[in-house]
């Protein structure tokens, strides 16, 4: 179990007051020699590590785990493997847990292959799906090998290529990845790719243990470009943030370069800022600018910083380089010309005056897109994102900022963790763009100093097996497998194996989670199967019934709850806006205090289909919490919103009657959009449904959801 970690407490006024500092750029001496390998490398013919050439000599006869840093060149040796494949005619799919990553890659392969020979596959995206080079995310293709297994097919592919390999571990996403590796047939040779996974043999051996070929790790555990981290004294000041080696025999300093650790012992510390407001972020950049740290990327708590974080900003800098802040402004106009929400973006302004931009996911895919472009081609001195933004996507950065030594996993606020900290630090210092990169830490209430000095040389934390049944699964594995044919399935579950390694920890903590035999997994998977045979989906023997047979392609979040209410007659099938609106519901996962049920605004007949829904699911939804399946409220305030979307009302003022910030609404379309898609799958049972979803998607799906760039 995860050790709760507490904020501590704000101070309380008038026992001790901070005065903050002005910032005079300055740096400790032992920096000096440091600062002066900053620069770009001279070009020079690349040529591969020799991971890299091991990596790929490796997949030519069995699978293979890469891990290594971020920019250690893992995509490099992804390109090579899908040349080589491409070469002798075959079929290759590379997926990623990340739609931007995966548009990323798309992009990239496009240039070296031809748009021709490569497709793209995500909820949102579907072009060229017949290519030899089919890049797309991990559910897709998860969902393929549910398909290939439906009709006793093998997968068309001769080569899987599984990027942020990592994600096997996700609390979330992780059973995705497992079942991928648990289903993939033995002949298409797999090839994993991660910069975090602690236990590399651990996976590998699973791996060659139920797919009867050997999983070759290769590892590179030394970052191709040089990390330095550093500490920002209140005062201006640069440290080196940890002791050199002589310094580090000493008790006294405990890894820390004793003018820190003097810093954090001391009780009357100066403080970048004081307590609730955000550190002078356009002096850090001067400071920053004066050493040539930058660009750099910020990592923020929230949302709400990233954004104000960028107010606090000016033109400055930008202004010291016309030629930049000309093309950052010509690129940025060609980018928004064909959106016009986009040209009157509210954050537009700053953007072109300070060359900082903010990142996260209460801003419009659209908006992120041009903050990601102007970014990866060297236009903006900083981006202020939150940790999100750490994974994945390749953005340019000399120097990464950490504020908080902590970040809120959505239910409290716990301390980094040695993989996010690698991830964020991955950031710093680019392959063939950098000599050195830079990690610099700021003293603030949120960060342990100490704590984040710990996680530089920490290792990656192992990967433990995240597998869990839930209906989909249930309903996709009986389409092709006996319960017998299924338990034999699990028992290849990389969690069988934690539970029979001799790694006692490992083992242990696999024990306590599915039971010594993994009965306790075996006895969720019965839990479902019962529950799916009392409701008319499963026969008592495991075999799919008619609506079962419909529903196992129902391939969403709430499968059984939009089922039921499909067998009902409870969705609207002629009424396209509708039924996105009401499909939104299911998809919602906000929470809402204030029901407008009665307002007299609202739509009669938006209300009565909403009623009507809610109501008639609710006996079916009891029955699935009392057996202890999760069956969500369904609120009426997405509907509301959605239905005014789909009726086109005007995207401003829609946005300002909402609760949603515009980047969670346009996820919310997303979401929904890629749900109706579902519902078109039943064209053969449902066609009046699949029909009007396919009309409902066209109808929510338009700018400034979706904004196309050239």
């Amino acid at each position: 179990m995860k050790k709760r970690y507490y904020r501590p407490r704000t101070p309380k006024p008038g026992r001790r007051h901070h005065k903050t500092p002005s910032l005079r750029p300055e740096a400790d001496k032992g920096l000096k020699r440091i600062f002066e390998q900053i620069g770009v490398p001279a070009e020079r013919p690349f040529t591969p590590d020799p991971f890299q050439i091991q990596a790929i000599e490796a997949i030519e006869s069995a699978d293979c785990l890469v891990a290594a840093p971020t920019g250690a060149g893992k995509t490099w040796i992804a390109e090579e493997v899908t040349r080589k494949n491409f070469s002798a005619r075959g079929k290759t799919w590379y997926a990623t847990p990340l739609k931007a990553l995966t548009n990323s890659i798309h992009a990239r392969f496009s240039e070296l292959f031809g748009p021709e020979n490569v497709g793209i596959l995500t909820g949102d995206v579907k072009e060229n799906t017949d290519a030899s080079i089919i890049i797309g995310t991990t559910e897709i293709l998860r969902n393929q090998l549910y398909d290939a297994m439906h009709k006793g097919e093998d997968l068309k592919c001769d080569l899987i290529i599984l990027d942020e390999a990592h994600f096997l571990g996700d609390e979330e996403r992780g059973v995705v990845w497992e079942e991928i590796m648990i289903y993939l047939p033995v002949r298409i040779p797999l090839l994993l790719l991660s910069a975090t996974i602690g236990n590399p043999d651990q996976i590998a051996g699973w791996l060659t243990s139920i797919r009867a070929k050997t999983c070759h790790v290769v590892e590179n555990r030394k970052r191709p470009v040089p990390l330095h981290p550093i500490f920002l004294h209140p005062s201006g000041t640069l440290f080196p943030l940890l002791a050199g080696p002589a310094s580090q025999k000493s008790k006294a300093v405990p890894g820390l370069h004793k003018k820190v650790f003097k810093y954090v012992n001391s009780k009357k510390a100066p403080v970048l800022a004081p307590p609730g407001r955000l550190p002078p972020f356009g002096e850090i950049l001067k400071v920053m600018e004066r050493f040539d740290l930058l660009p750099a990327i910020f990592f923020l708590k929230s949302r709400a910083e990233c954004d104000q974080a960028v107010k606090m900003c000016n033109g400055e800098l930008l202004n010291k380089t016309p030629e930049k802040k000309q093309a950052l402004k010509e690129t940025l106009e060609d980018l928004v010309s064909e959106s016009s929400h986009l040209k009157t973006h509210v954050q537009r302004q700053y953007l072109e005056e300070t060359g900082t931009a903010a990142h996260h996911s209460g801003h419009l895919p659209a908006w992120k897109v041009v903050v990601e472009t102007l970014m990866a081609r060297g236009l903006l001195n900083a981006m202020f994102a939150t940790s999100t933004v750490a994974a994945g996507v390749n953005f340019p950065a000399r120097s990464v900022v950490i504020l908080n030594s902590d970040r809120f996993n959505g239910v409290e606020f716990m301390p980094l963790s040695p993989s996010e900290f690698q991830q964020m630090a991955g950031r710093a210092g680019r392959r063939g763009k950098d000599n050195i990169g830079f990690a610099i830490a700021l003293p603030g209430k949120f960060m342990d100093i100490k704590y984040l000095a710990r996680l530089v040389h920490a290792p990656s934390l192992d990967v433990d097996s995240q597998i869990k049944i839930n209906f989909s699964m249930v309903l996709n594995l009986l389409l092709s497998h006996t319960p017998d044919q299924i338990k034999t399935l699990l028992e290849k579950s990389f969690a069988s194996f934690l539970i029979s390694s001799g790694r006692k920890k490992a083992s242990r903590t696999a024990r306590e989670k599915f039971g010594h035999g993994l009965e306790h997994l075996w006895v969720d998977f019965l839990a479902h199967m019962d529950f799916l045979a009392q409701e008319g989906f499963v026969t008592d023997q495991g075999k799919l019934t008619d609506d079962g047979l419909w529903a196992s392609k129902l391939r969403i979040d709430t499968p059984l709850l939009v089922a039921e209410s499909i067998r009902e007659n409870f969705l609207p099938d002629k009424d396209p806006a509708l039924l996105a609106a009401i499909m939104a519901s299911f998809v919602n996962e906000k929470e809402f205090r204030d029901d407008p049920l009665y307002h007299s605004a609202l739509s009669k007949r938006l209300k009565e289909q909403f009623l009507d829904v809610r109501k008639g699911l609710k006996p079916f939804a009891v029955k699935m919490l009392k057996k202890g399946f999760p069956a969500p409220n369904l609120y009426i305030q997405p509907a509301l919103l959605t239905f005014a979307w789909a009726h086109d009302r005007a995207w401003d003022e829609l946005m300002k009657e909402s609760d949603y910030p515009e980047g969670d609404f346009a996820r919310l379309m997303l979401r929904t959009a890629e749900n109706l898609r579902q519902l078109a799958r039943l064209d053969d049972t449902f066609p009046r449904l699949a029909d009007t979803a396919r009309q409902a998607v066209d109808l929510i799906l338009k700018e400034p959801i979706i904004t196309v760039f050239d």
